[in-house]
């Protein structure tokens, strides 16, 4: 057992960048924009064609990511550029999100590309910030660093969206005259809150010295490929990955449509997200510190039996009190899935081609998502039941925990 983790400034810098970056997750990409748009940029248009474009753009900045972060990982590694190219990422989603204060009523395709723009900074820039936990962490203090950084990412991004919800619906309080306009000054107290805190990763945070066999170019991604099928236990990791955090993605992103779906009202499943934040804060850490005392994929295995037991529960649920406690169990594991698997991968790769490694990781991510609203989607058509379509994720919680029970703990 480690004593050791975060008694670094390089480690804490690290973490807090989840603190930064994390408000665009919470604030513009899960809360704000989708509503504006829809309301404000796009409100002559039909319901349909707007989400339709929504989407689409959307869509294309995940797809844009998913294909450049294993090529761009693997220059980070070849040339050293790991915060380099972080910097650069940061910058492509900072100056769009304050850009979008400009975008006027009505210019929907301005906003929809101003947040395409900085969606691929936030999600692109991913690959570079955990590709430097090995970097500020030792394998053994891995897993708390990492879970630091998550928590503090739940409670930076849920403090400044509560901050911003108040805004929203009480403007006057704020000096503001509509909802609207708190909105768009919330973006900009977004794009000032990631620079902030993002500094210190930039100040204090040192990169490994550079592998000069890593492949650049777009061959990157064929080469990784072949070097994660060698090293033992990337591939079924990355596979069994893929099906759980699909099925976590899944909940994140259908949790507030299902309770409307049951006639729960907004400003409750409002509450709802942001309980699922505060609670994931000290649950984040604490996970960080139980895999010391039972191992890493045990404590992987206890956070997705939660998700199993959540998504049974979400089959039975009936009222409001039930969704919070259901939010509230969430939170208890989201941050702990999370960071352990991320810290799990990172000691399973070799710490001199961790760009790379990372930016398959993060195509994986960003791939997920994609089977389990397509599973829930066609067992609700089949069956005529949202009910069995929540419960269908648990195939990817159980395949996904078998798979794991394959891959051998570092150190173990």
């Amino acid at each position: 057992m480690t004593t050791l983790t975060l008694k670094n400034r390089a480690a804490w810098s690290w973490a807090l960048y989840d603190w930064a970056n994390s408000t665009f997750a919470t604030t513009v990409l899960a809360g704000f924009f989708p509503v504006l748009f829809k309301q404000y940029w796009a409100g002559e248009m039909a319901a349909a064609q707007s989400t339709f474009w929504l989407g689409l753009f959307s869509s294309a900045a995940s797809l844009l990511v998913m294909l450049m972060s294993p090529w761009l990982g693997a220059v980070a590694d070849r040339r050293g550029a790991k915060k380099r190219l972080l910097l650069l990422f940061t910058l492509i989603g900072v100056l769009p999100t304050l850009g979008l204060f400009w975008a006027g009523e009505g210019q929907w395709l301005l906003a929809a590309l101003l947040f395409a723009a900085a969606s691929v900074g936030f999600f692109g820039g991913l690959t570079f910030y955990d590709a430097l936990l090995v970097d500020v962490a030792a394998p053994q203090e891995s897993d708390r660093v990492s879970a630091w950084g998550y928590a503090l990412g739940y409670l930076g991004g849920g403090l400044l969206f509560a901050l911003n919800v108040l805004m929203a619906t009480k403007p006057e309080w704020f000096g503001l005259t509509s909802a609207t306009q708190a909105v768009k000054v919330s973006f900009v107290m977004v794009a000032a809150w990631w620079t902030l805190f993002a500094l210190p990763l930039f100040l204090w945070v040192k990169e490994r010295p550079v592998s000069a066999g890593t492949d650049t170019g777009f061959a990157a991604l064929l080469a990784i490929l072949r070097r994660a099928v060698k090293t033992p236990g990337v591939l079924t990791f990355l596979i069994a990955y893929w099906l759980y955090i699909d099925g976590v993605h899944t909940i994140i992103r259908m949790a507030v449509d299902f309770g409307m779906a049951l006639g729960f009202a907004s400003n409750s499943l409002i509450v709802a997200l942001l309980l699922v934040q505060f609670v994931a804060f000290p649950a984040a850490v604490a996970f960080g510190y139980l895999s010391e005392y039972i191992g890493t994929k045990r404590a992987i295995y206890l956070g997705l039996l939660v998700y199993a037991l959540v998504t049974a529960g979400g089959y039975a649920m009936q009222t409001e009190g039930q969704f919070f406690l259901l939010a509230g169990a969430i939170g208890l594991v989201q941050g702990g899935v999370q960071a352990l698997s991320r810290s799990f991968y990172a000691r399973l790769i070799p710490v001199d081609q961790a760009g790379a490694y990372f930016g398959l990781f993060n195509m994986i991510g960003k791939f997920a998502a994609v089977l389990g609203p397509l599973l829930v989607g066609v067992v609700a058509l089949v069956s005529g039941s949202n009910r069995l379509s929540i419960l269908s994720l648990l195939v990817l919680f159980v395949l996904g925990a078998v798979l794991l029970a394959r891959v051998r703990e570092p150190g173990h």
